[in-house]
């Protein structure tokens, strides 16, 4: 039986233990609980470091929103983080800009069109309320999985009309440009500025392979199929290209970044 991994990210400790409690006694569900978003972001490290990566990830509306007093985490899978806080609607970017093959579903005491709509553009696949049944957890995070998105049919409207309102107001380019997470932002720049796979991958501290997901992704998300098409949306949406880098080496300015690798 494949089994699903998941991580429940939630400061309210009672509410994050039971519902990790009721997770792991489904028979194919693995589950851990971190407390905090930095927690979070470690537990996903380490389980990807011991190729045991998490599938999806239960997060918090309102993570960060209350203070716990150090918010350590509530299952020994991720340790105390150092002080901070990361917010869930923030949370769900960053996992989606490092983790993208990671499923995030937040969890909210209430409907609210205007944070499930930022949920949506930060790259959550759905949004469900944490009074709800854990069938219909279970459901979700099954679905997800599927690459479905899943929002409470009473925040539909909310929601669709909170996406037009934003992109009223924006061009086509600019509104496609806003989707992508702020690391796709980051290669989108310098995709602009002409840098291959390679280059960017040094450029940005990543790895070829991760490099070329994110591509993956910013093509996906603008709608095209190549490079020379993401240039030319990215320009029109007025996206510049990255800096270059400035090396100094034996008295010698040298720029990189100028040029395909």
């Amino acid at each position: 039986m494949a089994r699903i991994r998941v991580l429940v990210v939630d400061d309210h400790r009672i509410f994050a233990e039971s519902l990790a409690a009721a997770l792991a006694a489904e028979p194919d569900v693995d589950v851990a609980a971190a407390g905090s978003g930095p927690a979070a972001l470690r537990a996903l490290e380490r389980a990807a470091a011991e190729a045991r990566p998490y599938d999806v990830i239960l997060v918090d509306a309102e993570l960060g929103v209350l203070a716990h007093g150090g918010g350590a985490p509530v299952l020994p899978v991720p340790r105390p983080e150092e002080p901070g806080a990361v917010d869930g609607i923030s949370l769900v970017a960053q996992v989606r800009a490092a983790r993208p093959g990671v499923r995030s579903v937040v969890l909210a005491e209430k409907d609210d069109p205007r944070c499930a709509a930022r949920a949506l553009q930060a790259g959550a696949s759905g949004w469900v309320a944490k009074d709800c049944s854990l069938q219909r957890l279970l459901t979700v995070v099954r679905g997800v999985l599927r690459d479905e998105t899943h929002l409470p049919p009473a925040l539909l409207t909310g929601v669709l009309r909170e996406l037009t309102a934003t992109r009223k107001h924006r061009t086509e380019s600019e509104a496609l440009v806003e989707s992508l997470t702020p690391r796709e932002r980051e290669v989108l720049r310098c995709m602009v500025a002409g840098l291959g796979r390679k280059a960017v991958a040094e450029r940005l501290f990543l790895s070829p392979h991760t490099v070329r997901t994110h591509m993956q992704n910013v093509l996906g998300k603008l709608g095209v199929h190549s490079t020379l098409a993401a240039v030319a949306l990215a320009r029109r949406a007025g996206v510049g290209p990255a800096e270059p880098v400035t090396v100094r080496l034996a008295g010698d300015v040298v720029e990189r970044g100028s040029q395909l690798a």
